[in-house]
């Protein structure tokens, strides 16, 4: 292959693409399409390769693109929008000779391997174990859930739903948060409270228990009026993270995930001088008679602005990857 392969980090919200060189890693020519703008997939890559000026005769000839929703056959159904597609379809309609759909918690997951010590933020030193699973998860328009641990020959990315667990409070505050959120929702994931949509329900939560009328409406206002002072605000944020801290850890308990646990997603990195001053470490280690197998876990944040495009790159020549 002379030609650089189509890569994609599709979310609920945002498709990013990008080229990559044969043999290389690092994406190029990366933009960012609104999901809402095109009616799917085909029609959003063929706008990002005539924005990347690629004619017919130098177009992709391989793609990897991956996606936030399950993956199982042919059809492909996006949880979080609008999007649904016949991956044998898409890749005729795109001129594509192989064209590869993975979970985009796998590309995340492929992704941290290639990532450098200065796109990484240490939350947790740990021990790290070098033949054990790594868990990746992280908050953004859902909750992400991946793993992935060294096989023979490759890396193998281990795709979930974690995502959509039960949530389970800890304390009565969470208890209160519970019955709230259950007054609208028949089941309560973890999702439900760990996503950019969570972190606004969850406010209107802590409005509705202390009696106090909303004064936001998205979470963006949520975030910038906790870093001003607004006390429900920064109750919320710091709570969001408690909760996080929780779930990353029986996640890690769920997974083995000893050789490291990486918080992704485009939540987190908005939100790193909140994280020390939180309670998300002693809630990822709050675990009983397990608080030492926890405490021995590494966590870093990624930094990194496309770790799923790597992920992508990788899943390409990666033999492991369906």
């Amino acid at each position: 292959m002379t030609r650089p392969a189509l890569v994609g980090d599709i979310g609920g919200t945002n498709a990013r693409f990008a080229l990559v060189s044969p043999g290389a890693f690092e994406a190029h020519d990366v933009l960012t399409l609104p999901c809402a703008d095109y009616p799917g997939v085909v029609e959003a890559a063929r706008d990002y390769l005539d924005k990347a000026g690629r004619t017919k005769s130098d177009a992709p000839q391989e793609a990897c693109l991956a996606f936030a929703c399950p993956i199982d056959g042919d059809q492909v159904r996006m949880t979080n929008n609008h999007w649904a597609f016949s991956r044998r379809e898409a890749q005729s309609a795109l001129g594509l000779t192989r064209l590869k759909v993975i979970n985009d918690f796998t590309a995340q997951a492929l992704g941290v391997l290639h990532l450098r010590p200065d796109e990484l933020m240490e939350l947790q030193p740990g021990e790290p174990r070098e033949h054990a699973m790594r868990l990746v998860i992280g908050p953004g328009t859902g909750l992400g859930v991946a793993g992935v641990f060294p096989g023979r020959r490759a890396w193998i990315p281990l795709p979930t739903e974690g995502g959509h667990a039960t949530f389970a409070p800890t304390d009565e505050r969470e208890q209160n948060l519970l019955r709230h959120f259950r007054n609208r929702y028949e089941r309560v994931s973890v999702e439900r409270v760990l996503c950019g949509q969570g972190l606004l329900e969850l406010y209107l939560a802590h409005c509705s228990l202390k009696g106090a009328p909303p004064r936001y409406g998205s979470p963006a206002d949520v975030t910038e009026a906790a870093t001003s002072g607004d006390a429900i605000a920064r109750d919320t944020l710091l709570r969001f993270l408690k909760i996080l801290g929780d779930v990353c850890g029986d996640t890690a308990l769920t997974m083995g995930a000893r050789g490291g646990v990486y918080l992704c997603g485009g939540i987190l990195p908005r939100l790193l001088d909140w994280l020390p001053q939180s309670r998300f470490r002693e809630a990822f280690n709050a675990k009983g008679r397990m608080s030492r197998y926890t405490e021995a876990i590494p966590i870093q944040v990624v930094t990194a602005p496309w770790p799923g495009l790597l992920g992508a790159a990788e899943a390409l020549h990666n033999e492991e990857v369906e």
